[in-house]
């Protein structure tokens, strides 16, 4: 098998590549001066079963063109199988049609991989398990859950801990986690969004008084939801609120939002590029899943099963 990569987040895909003990494929993703992109591949792909790992994430639209161009130079270079590796899986908040005459993107974009020339696709906590769906092609849907739990229990494992859903539709991706820490109790925060990217805490579902919050979520955008959840938390007597987030998109002021808010810390995986004010930020810290995609990834290429990672 080979493992290559676009531009979009090179230290997670020589991450995964050192965790295989592989090499990254030799290829050069370049673009010309009106700025249309131009792949070519340096090494022989006949045959290979290859990855290709590439989160769509800002720039949205130039990384999920790479992508479907990485695929398409593949597949014209007669690689037996190619699987999309998408961490983090771009429009996929784009899944229904919130009204009318509008679109859902994600399964535009599921069409686009699919007709690119994509096998397979590997994400990492997609926004809803449904658009595994929109493909008509084999999909893993990877949880970060078990990399988290771990950190928590090295962390926090001896205070008296609560995990919190900041809203209605987190409560599954938030009860998992619960059930990995011991079957902690579990809160939710009911808000209420006017528009995107504006929310208002109304009230916190559960008694967190005394307890260590720890907020969960699949992607942090803004980060007004979840300072105005930790400040809520904290109002109603927690201890302290540490927010742990797969996807940390992080975008406009969001990284000063957090680093002013009442948040201990927050935990952000790898899925996506930090930027170096997230790096700089003391309220930061980033988790690597290249571990947990190396093995899902080598469980794919074995045809072994990749649920049992979760077991």
């Amino acid at each position: 098998m080979k493992i290559m990569s676009g531009n979009s987040n090179l230290p997670l895909a020589r991450a995964i590549a050192a965790y295989l003990e592989l090499p990254l494929t030799d290829a050069a993703v370049r673009r010309f001066a009106d700025e249309e992109i131009f792949v070519e591949i340096h090494e022989n792909v006949r045959g290979e079963d290859v990855f290709v790992v590439q989160p769509t994430s800002y720039p949205v639209n130039d990384n999920l063109m790479e992508l479907l161009i990485c695929i398409d130079a593949l597949r014209r270079a007669s690689a037996k199988r190619i699987t999309a590796v998408i961490p983090y899986f771009g429009y996929a908040r784009q899944d229904r049609k919130p009204g009318p005459r509008t679109p859902i993107s994600a399964k535009l974009v599921a069409n686009l991989l699919t007709e690119a020339g994509a096998d397979r696709v590997l994400s990492v906590d997609l926004h809803a398990g449904q658009i595994q769906g929109f493909f008509d092609i084999p999909t893993d849907n990877l949880f970060a859950a078990p990399v988290m739990a771990a950190d928590i229990q090295a962390r926090y494992g001896d205070q008296s801990l609560m995990v919190v859903s900041p809203d209605v539709g987190g409560v599954v991706r938030a009860r998992s986690l619960a059930k990995r820490l011991d079957n902690a109790p579990l809160a939710i925060v009911d808000k209420r969004r006017d528009k995107p990217g504006q929310s208002e805490v109304m009230n916190i579902i559960g008694d967190v008084k005394g307890r260590a919050c720890i907020l969960i979520d699949d992607i942090i955008d803004s980060g007004g939801t979840l300072c105005n959840a930790a400040q809520a938390l904290m109002d109603e007597g927690a201890t302290s609120v540490t927010a742990y987030i797969t996807h940390g998109v992080l975008s406009g002021a969001a990284v000063s939002r957090v680093t002013n808010s009442a948040l201990k810390e927050l935990v952000i995986t790898d899925s996506i590029q930090a930027t170096d004010d997230a790096k700089a930020s003391d309220k930061i810290r980033i988790l690597t899943i290249a571990p947990l995609i190396g093995e899902a990834i080598r469980r794919i290429a074995d045809e072994s099963s990749v649920s049992s990672l979760f077991d």
